[in-house]
This record gives structure tokens, sequence and C-alpha cells, in this order.
């Protein structure tokens, strides 16, 4: 599967079927456009024709040499497939060009 920089048709097509990748909409407040027009260069999709079928959103930090995951997400239909692995392993290989040291990934419980 091929990952591709993240493009504002993808990050649109994320917004309007959110619910695909996480079961609600509890995160579309977590999806702001900073993460596509500043951070473009590690907004990451897989995508299956002309669908986003997994995303992954970071950055790099401005204070330490590490990498920060803010969001990753599969569509339900492909999760288990080691999808969302192949997106970190990607983007840990971006980090450690840059000179990143350590990746980091905050989450809840929910």
């Amino acid at each position: 599967m091929e990952i591709l920089n993240c493009s504002k048709a993808d990050f649109d097509q994320i917004l309007l079927e959110i619910t695909e990748f996480w079961g609600s909409d509890r995160t579309l407040h977590l999806h702001h456009p900073i993460f596509l027009y500043e951070f473009g260069n590690s907004a990451y999709v897989i995508r299956e024709d002309d669908k986003v079928i997994a995303y992954l959103f970071g950055f790099l930090s401005q204070k330490s040499p590490s990498g920060y995951v803010h969001l990753i997400g599969v569509r339900r239909s492909h999760q288990r497939k080691g999808i969302g692995s192949q997106l970190y392993q990607h983007f840990i290989g971006f980090a450690k060009k840059q000179g990143c040291k350590e990746i980091k990934a905050i989450t809840t419980p929910t």
C-alpha cells in the first residue's frame, strides 16, 4: 500500500466520513486544518482507489528532537490488517530523517 501526503480532498473526505474511522464524530474537533496546511509534510494517507482508508496526522516538536502522532485513523472495514502500523513506521522513518530521537502519542482510554 502506498503512503502519500494528505491532500485537501483527502482531508475533506476524512471529515465527511469520520464515523467510518472512529465509529462516531467524537474526534471531529481534533481534526484541525492546521495538520494539513502547516504540518502537511507529516500528514499521511493510504488510499484504495479514491477512498482514504487510513490516515496519520503528526508533527515534529519545535522544542526537542521528537515527533508527535496527533491522530491515526483506519476505516473500520480495514482495521486489524496492519495498516495503522504501516503509517506509524512511515512517520517514524520521516521523524528519524529529521533528527528525532523519540516519538510520542497521547491518547485517552475512550
